[in-house]
């Protein structure tokens, strides 16, 4: 469920973010937003178009 929470808050931010910028958007623990990426990214739903940084794959 953080899974679409951070995938959202992705979505709306229109531009790359870090695990920390996202899990402050969204209200969650670091841990959870890393886990969430993880699976997210493993999913093919989201990129990381550089190093640290995190973007839905369009």
């Amino acid at each position: 469920m953080s899974e679409e929470i951070v995938f959202k808050v992705l979505k709306e931010a229109g531009k790359p973010l870090r695990p920390g910028d996202i899990a402050k958007i969204a209200g969650l623990d670091k841990k959870e937003v890393s886990e969430a990426i993880k699976k997210l990214k493993k999913e093919g739903k989201i990129i990381s178009p550089k190093r640290c940084y995190y973007a839905p794959a369009e």
